[in-house]
C-alpha cells in the first residue's frame, strides 16, 4: 500500500511539472510570435492631483453670507506603460450647492512619444489655449483663489475636448520653440432653445460633436532667452460651432489668444518675480436668434477679455519666516457683445498674501472685488466683493 502511494505522488508531481513546462513553453512561443520581451516590464503607476479647502466671505447687492469651503480634491492617475506610452486621468471631486458630493472628470487621454521632437495624444484633455487653463488652473499652483474673468463657465475661453493632439519642442540656437496642434470636436453654439438669455454664447467641453465639421488648433511658444526666463504664446482654432440640420449649421468661430509668462530673479531685492498675462478673442458668425417672447434679433457676436498678473516672493532672503511669504496681484477684464442678453462688462481686482508651507503646499488670504457682474433677469449690474481663506496642497 505504501508503494502505491509513493507511486500515485511521483505521477501527479511529473504530471504538474509537464503541465507548468508545456504552459511555459506555450507563453514562450506566444511571444516570440508577438515579438514581445520577456524582461521585467517598465510599468510604473503613479497618483498625483491637489487638494483645497478655505473660507469665503461675500457680499454682493446690498446682501453678505460667509461658509466654509468644502473639500475640493482633483486626484490625477498617472500610468507609464513603457518610456514611450503614458496614461494620464484627472477626476475633480466636490461638494455641490445642495450638500452633496459630485465627482466628474476633468480629463483623460493617451500619449505615445514618436520621438525627441514630437509626442502625440488622443483622448479628452485640456486645450492649449494660452495657458492659464492647461498650466495655472489647479489650486495650488494659481497664486489667487478664482480663474481670471473669461475663463470657466460663461468664458470666452475654452476648457478640454476631445481629439487627437500633436505637441513637442525644439530648439533654433539658443531660442526655444514648442507647439501643439490639434483637431477636436470643438465648441458648440447655444441657440436659446434651452436658456434664452444664453443664446450665441459658446458651449466648451462637450463630449460629443453637433456637426460633422472638426474644430483645429494650436499654440506656439516662444522662448527668445537661454535661461526661458521669459515665453510668449499665440494661440488659435477655427471651426463651426453650429449644429447640423439647423439655421445655424454654417456658424463658425474664431478664437485668439496670447499669452506671456516672465520670471526672474531680482538679486537688488533678493526676490523673485513673476508675472503672468494672457489676452483671448471670440468672434462667432452672424445668426438671428429669439428671446422669451419670440422676438427675433442679432448683434455682433465678438468678446474679448485679458487678465495680467504680479507676484513677487523673497525667496533669496535669510529670514525663514519672510521667504516663505509672497505678495500677488491681478487685474482681469472681460468684454461681451453689446446687444446680447448676456452683454456684461466686468472688471475684477484681487490682491493676496501667500504663506508657502513647502513648495506644493500654500496657504492663500486675499480680497477681491468684482465690479459690474450683469444680471441675465434684471439686465442690471453689480458688485461682488470676496474675502478669502485656501489652503490648497498639491499631491
Amino acid at each position: 500500500m505504501k508503494s502505491i502511494f509513493i507511486l500515485i505522488v511521483i505521477f501527479f508531481a511529473a504530471f504538474a511539472l509537464r503541465a507548468q513546462d508545456t504552459l511555459i513553453s506555450t507563453y514562450e512561443r506566444q511571444a516570440i510570435q508577438n515579438n514581445i520581451s520577456l524582461k521585467p516590464g517598465k510599468s510604473k503607476f503613479m497618483l498625483r492631483g491637489f487638494f483645497f479647502t478655505g473660507f469665503d466671505a461675500i457680499s454682493r447687492g446690498g446682501e453678505s453670507e460667509s461658509s466654509f469651503i468644502g473639500g475640493g480634491i482633483n486626484p490625477v492617475l498617472i500610468y507609464k506603460q513603457s518610456d514611450r506610452l503614458l496614461f494620464e486621468a484627472e477626476f475633480e471631486g466636490g461638494y455641490s450647492h445642495d450638500g452633496g458630493f459630485e465627482l466628474g472628470l476633468g480629463y483623460a487621454n493617451v500619449s505615445y512619444v514618436l520621438n525627441k521632437y514630437m509626442t502625440v495624444r488622443a483622448g479628452q484633455f485640456l486645450i492649449p489655449f494660452g495657458t492659464f487653463t492647461e498650466k495655472l488652473h489647479p489650486a495650488w499652483i494659481n497664486r489667487m483663489a478664482s480663474a481670471p474673468l473669461g475663463f470657466g463657465h460663461d468664458g470666452i475661453a475654452p476648457s478640454s475636448d476631445v481629439g487627437v493632439e500633436l505637441r513637442g519642442a525644439f530648439y533654433t540656437g539658443s531660442v526655444k520653440l514648442n507647439y501643439q496642434a490639434y483637431v477636436i470636436n470643438g465648441p458648440q453654439l447655444k441657440d436659446g432653445s434651452i436658456e434664452p438669455e444664453e443664446a450665441g454664447m459658446l458651449r466648451f467641453g462637450f463630449m460629443e460633436d453637433n456637426n460633422k465639421n472638426k474644430t483645429v488648433g494650436g499654440r506656439i511658444g516662444i522662448s527668445p532667452f537661454s535661461n526661458q526666463m521669459l515665453e510668449i504664446g499665440f494661440s488659435g482654432m477655427t471651426g463651426i460651432v453650429g449644429s447640423d440640420e439647423s439655421v445655424y449649421e454654417g456658424v463658425k468661430a474664431n478664437l485668439y489668444a496670447i499669452d506671456l509668462s516672465f520670471v526672474k530673479n531680482l538679486n537688488f531685492m533678493k526676490s523673485i518675480i513673476d508675472i503672468k498675462a494672457q489676452y483671448n478673442y471670440s468672434k462667432v458668425g452672424d445668426a438671428l436668434y429669439e428671446d422669451e417672447d419670440g422676438e427675433s434679433y442679432t448683434f455682433d457676436n465678438k468678446s474679448d477679455g485679458y487678465y495680467g498678473q504680479l507676484s513677487i516672493r523673497p525667496s533669496l532672503l535669510e529670514n525663514k519666516l519672510l521667504r516663505k511669504l509672497e505678495i500677488v496681484g491681478r487685474y482681469s477684464e472681460l468684454q461681451t457683445p453689446e446687444g446680447a442678453l448676456w452683454e456684461q462688462n466686468p472688471t475684477q481686482v484681487s490682491v493676496g498674501l501667500n504663506y508657502w508651507m513647502d513648495w506644493r503646499t500654500v496657504i492663500k488670504m486675499g480680497y477681491q472685488s468684482t465690479d459690474g457682474i450683469g444680471d441675465h433677469d434684471s439686465g442690471a449690474t453689480t458688485t461682488e466683493n470676496l474675502f478669502y481663506l485656501r489652503w490648497a496642497m498639491g499631491f
